[in-house]
């Protein structure tokens, strides 16, 4: 990929940029922290249970973060690819990387989370087994089609919030910009593509309904296009996503292990010592003294383990950005397939035992199995409310059918006979997967008769 085609003001839903004070990158963050679905992250699971007594962070607050890790990543590399271009770059894109790449970064970390349903990835399992229980509602679909839904992905479905029109809503989603769709597209490839061996198909980015708006981002950035025998949908990642993906795994690694320690699941000795040995692993001898020096005089252990945590992300992302930058030309050439952290584990094996640690101690401990249980039944059973009414012909709905579809606002269709099968079911996942954790479950107590006559 060439280093000036990289990105592009082209936005979604219009063909000419408005004039503004603000940049259109800028633009993109601002529509994004003002969207009613960036909104809804504040109530929806990141790991720990909400609410506490103790907070911890939601999907909101870890959005935020990797935004500011992003920001930061842009910047570094940004001026460094400016910096070094060896007047390979036009005067637009010096500007580009100088001023702007932090700006899409940030914009792209903010919204890579916003296609999680509520209550983390178990309510990415409970969407795909209530299609793998009724997989008759599948029968008038595609193979595609049908993959997309029977391994839902967060990834393709926040494409998908970004990019689709609602009822009565506006051409092109958010209209963001076609560099910032294409840095949220870890898995650029459809679900028939997805392929555990290779990192840019672990997953996939897109479902069959916005394969037209994908087509239009990959094409006009020219990213590049993977040949397979299968004719499946595939491309290597847009450089940019590497710094997205980088962010995410700085935030949620360092992140989890303070809150971990804050509700008492990790001791602070556990989390200190994984702290200043990732510091001392990777820091320069003169940092390290000043930061045993700093560390030494705080006595609140809280603040102490928040001192730590962000010289942690400060040395991570400075270290990362390298690994970008020296391997920049396999990445443009598609053929670096690792990703930043997974490279710098092989310089730290602290890093390695912090994940370690995380797996043994935080993901698997009781509360957030608990929590994880509880969603997997609350959006399963919410799907089998609302789901086989919607697929229904309209002569064929009972009362209980129409008084369902009421609870489904307008914006997400009228449930048509003139609407497809597939859109059909796209409108109830749409509506499903946006809840929130809280509302869903006051919807299903509500539904269900648990909490009869109560109003909020």
């Amino acid at each position: 990929m060439d280093l000036n085609k990289i990105y592009s003001e082209r936005r979604t839903g219009t063909k000419k940029n408005t004039i503004a004070n603000r940049t259109v990158y800028q633009r993109d963050f601002d529509r994004i922290i003002f969207s009613s679905s960036f909104r809804r992250l504040q109530n929806k699971t990141q790991v720990f249970p909400l609410p506490g007594s103790t907070f911890v962070h939601n999907r909101l607050t870890h959005s935020l973060e990797v935004s500011s890790i992003g920001r930061s990543l842009g910047k570094i590399v940004g001026e460094k690819i400016a910096e070094n271009s060896d007047n390979k770059l036009t005067k637009d894109s010096v500007s580009f990387y100088n001023n702007n790449l932090s700006e899409v970064i940030a914009a792209a970390c903010l919204a890579h989370d916003l296609g999680n349903p509520a209550f983390g990835h178990s309510g990415e399992k409970a969407i795909s087994s209530y299609f793998e229980k009724n997989n008759d509602l599948l029968e008038p679909l595609n193979e595609k089609q049908k993959k997309d839904l029977l391994s839902f992905e967060g990834n393709a479905n926040a494409f998908r919030i970004l990019t689709h029109k609602l009822e009565g809503r506006q051409e092109g989603g958010l209209r963001l910009t076609y560099t910032t769709l294409a840095s949220i597209l870890k898995y650029p490839c459809e679900s028939t593509a997805s392929n555990k061996k290779f990192i840019h198909r672990k997953k996939f980015g897109f479902f069959q309904a916005d394969k037209e708006i994908f087509d239009e981002v990959v094409n006009e950035l020219e990213m590049i296009k993977e040949t397979d025998e299968s004719g499946f949908t595939i491309y290597k990642r847009h450089p940019f996503t590497y710094l997205l993906e980088a962010a995410d795994d700085i935030a949620y690694t360092l992140m989890d292990f303070e809150d971990a320690h804050r509700l008492g699941i990790l001791e602070q000795k556990v989390v200190i010592d994984s702290f200043e040995n990732l510091i001392y692993g990777l820091a320069a001898k003169e940092r390290i003294a000043r930061v045993k020096n700093t560390s030494g005089q705080i006595g609140d252990v809280n603040e102490k383990i928040g001192y730590l945590r962000g010289v942690s992300i400060d040395v991570l992302t400075s270290k990362t950005a390298q690994i970008f930058l020296s391997n920049l030309d396999k990445i443009l050439a598609g053929e670096y397939e690792s990703s930043l952290i997974k490279d710098l584990e092989k310089k730290c094996e602290e890093l390695k035992n912090i994940e370690k640690i995380s797996i043994e101690k935080i993901y698997g401990h009781k509360s957030v199995i608990e929590i994880e249980l509880a969603g997997y039944n609350v959006i399963n059973e919410l799907l089998g409310m609302v789901m086989p009414a919607a697929v229904k012909k309209e002569s064929e709905r009972t009362d209980l059918d129409d008084k369902m579809l009421q609870l489904v606002p307008e914006q997400f269709g009228k449930f048509l006979d003139s609407d497809t099968h597939y859109e059909k079911i796209m409108s109830i996942i749409d509506y499903v997967s946006g809840m929130t954790d809280l509302f869903a479950t006051e919807l299903y107590r509500k539904i269900k008769g648990i909490d009869i006559g109560k109003h909020t």
